[in-house]
């Protein structure tokens, strides 16, 4: 006879790591979310930036929506440069709240 019965004991253990493994998961995929949203936002001020210094402010609401949809720039001079910050937030689904994001880019303003 038998004193311990393991039966059953994997599916135990399954149902305790499994719930960790999800919420392991979403958290990694929410952090590379929020890295690539990083990544554009810094590319949208960079161009932002360069296109406010050649004096083409016109485009800047179609470029800023393409590359970012959703963010606002604000430029500001800085001597001979012009600088811009775009900012976004970024919800991250399954893990829930919100990441603000802002990059600020500088370019030489045109003809100077």
């Amino acid at each position: 006879m038998r004193l311990r019965d393991d039966h059953g004991g994997a599916t135990v253990e399954l149902a305790l790591v499994l719930p960790v493994v999800v919420v392991l998961l979403a958290v990694a995929v929410s952090g590379a979310t929020a890295a690539a949203a990083a990544v554009r936002v810094a590319d949208a001020a960079s161009v932002v930036a360069r296109q406010q210094a050649r004096g083409d402010e016109a485009s800047v609401p179609a470029t800023l929506a393409a590359l970012v949809p959703g963010a606002r720039a604000e430029a500001a001079e800085v001597g001979d440069l012009v600088c811009v910050t775009v900012r976004h937030e970024v919800r991250l689904g399954g893990v829930g709240g919100v990441v603000p994001l802002s990059s600020r880019s500088c370019a030489p303003r045109a003809g100077r």
